[in-house]
This record gives structure tokens, sequence and C-alpha cells, in this order.
């Protein structure tokens, strides 16, 4: 499960639209399974209203609200951008999850950005909306509804980091963390064609550094730029299916530098005490 944290933007309409892949309508519902997890303040909003769904322009109105209604309100320096957005995605490998356990990821991760705390309703306007198979996308409003800004932990993503990790052993999830390089043994080992193999295969396979994590980057980074025009959507759904291949490409990788790895060593024996030969 990978976090990422976007640009805090002065509208949710963008980030919604993100997240569903597709243009906002005024007049198209969203499933009720689409909304996965809200704030505890949008019960009362739900029990006035007739409706049994919104459309997803009205979550993205609904999100908006306190931004509109604070209009002097801004954050410590000064800005607008009052709108978080992060999400979150599962290992091309992981299991389906369930409508419960996708609300139970949107929690965890709310109130660990700090945009949901427990027991006050009054907080954060914050929806997660997972449209999209092995996403969650997280949308929130940093101005409170009394007109307070909330500011995030300045160590935020790395919280969200390591609960990421929590949440992986709790739904027992594969983690793109990989173990670190077992303890070389003291044998001196023999340098061998499958031994540079191994290497090059292990250097390709690097998910932060490698060339084919700059290569995944820079797909993803077109694809969010080509999500964000609606004449573009299938573009960006296409390079981000490409995305996807590459990062299951790097985990093949990956798992092919292992195997070559724990048949390449070869200990060098010892060398055999030479012999003089002495003439008589």
């Amino acid at each position: 499960m990978i976090p990422r944290l976007h640009g805090r933007s002065h509208t949710p309409h963008d980030p919604l639209e993100e997240a569903l892949a597709r243009p906002l309508s005024p007049d198209e519902s969203l499933p009720e399974c689409t909304i996965v997890a809200r704030w505890p303040g949008m019960d009362r909003f739900i029990a006035d209203d007739e409706q049994r769904t919104w459309t997803s322009l009205q979550w993205a109105d609904h999100v908006e609200e306190a931004l509109l209604e604070h209009p002097f309100a801004a954050s410590p320096g000064d800005d607008r951008a009052a709108i978080l957005h992060l999400d979150v995605r599962l290992h091309p490998d992981d299991r389906d999850l369930t409508g419960l356990e996708w609300a139970e990821v949107a929690h965890r991760l709310a109130r660990t950005a700090g945009i949901e705390i427990p027991g006050k309703e009054s907080g954060c306007a914050w929806i997660a909306v997972q449209a999209r198979p092995g996403r969650l996308d997280l949308i929130a409003n940093l101005i409170h509804l009394d007109g307070t800004w909330h500011a995030p932990p300045t160590d935020v993503l790395r919280r969200l980091v390591d609960e990421a990790r929590r949440i992986e052993q709790d739904l027992h999830l594969i983690s793109p963390v990989r173990t670190g390089p077992t303890t070389r043994p003291a044998l001196r080992m023999a340098p061998t064609a499958s031994a540079q193999l191994a290497s090059v295969l292990t250097q390709l396979a690097d998910e932060q550094a490698g060339p084919l994590a700059a290569v995944r980057g820079l797909i993803e980074h077109t694809a969010h730029r080509f999500a964000r025009q609606s004449e573009a959507v299938d573009t960006a759904h296409r390079l981000e299916l490409l995305a996807r291949r590459l990062l299951a490409l790097q985990q093949d990788l990956h798992t092919t530098a292992a195997q070559v790895a724990q048949t390449r060593i070869a200990a060098v024996p010892p060398s055999p005490p030479r012999s003089v030969h002495r003439s008589p």
C-alpha cells in the first residue's frame, strides 16, 4: 500500500474528478459503495436530505462548503488552498478489499493525517472515494465548520507511510517494502556471470531509484495530467495501466534477482599447497 500526498488545491472538484476518473456530473448519482467513508458530521446533512444518494457534484460542493462560508480563513502561510487530497494504492497482486475494509483504511488514514479527531463532529469535512481498482482517495477541507484552519502535522507523509505498513499487517496485504540484504557469508565468493546478472536485475528492480522507477514515475505524472482533461480520460487510464504493468515487471525482476542470487554463490575452495620439486 503506497500513500501519496497531493499538493493542496483551492477546490475539491479536480481531486474528485481524478478519484472518479471522469468529469463531475450534476445529474449522475454516485453509487452508495463509492463513498466508503466520510466525516462524522456528515450524518446530520444526510438525515435532513430526502435523497438517498448524492451526485458527484453535490459531494464536491459539500466538501467545499466551509471554504465558501469562511472567505477570510487562511493557512499559516496566508493562502486559501484548503483542499487536501491523498490517495493510497494497493499492490497489484493484493486481494480485493471489502467496503468495510476500505472504510477502515479511510478512517485510519484520516486520523493519521489529523483531519479526523475522534468525538469531534465540527472538524474537517472529508470523504473517502473508492472508484478505481486497488485505489482509495481521501479528499478533505482543512477549514473547520467554525472557520478555524487545521494544519496537518509537518511529518504527515511519514506518518501515513508508517500507518500504511501497520494496515498491511492488520489486513494481511502485500507490502512494497523489501527486506534488507541478508548477512554475507564469511566465505570468499567467486565472481561469476550469474553474480553480475543478479546485480543488474537488482538495479532494474529498485522501485525507488532504478531506471524503470524513473520511467514509471514519468508515466504516472503524465497520467495525472491527462486525467484532469475530460477528453483524455481514456488516455490517462491506459497510462495508469502501463505504470502498473511496469511496477509488476519490477517486482518480477526483484524475485528473479533473488532466485539468481541464491544459486550464484559458490565458495572458492582453498588453494592446495604448492609442492616444490627439488632435484637430487
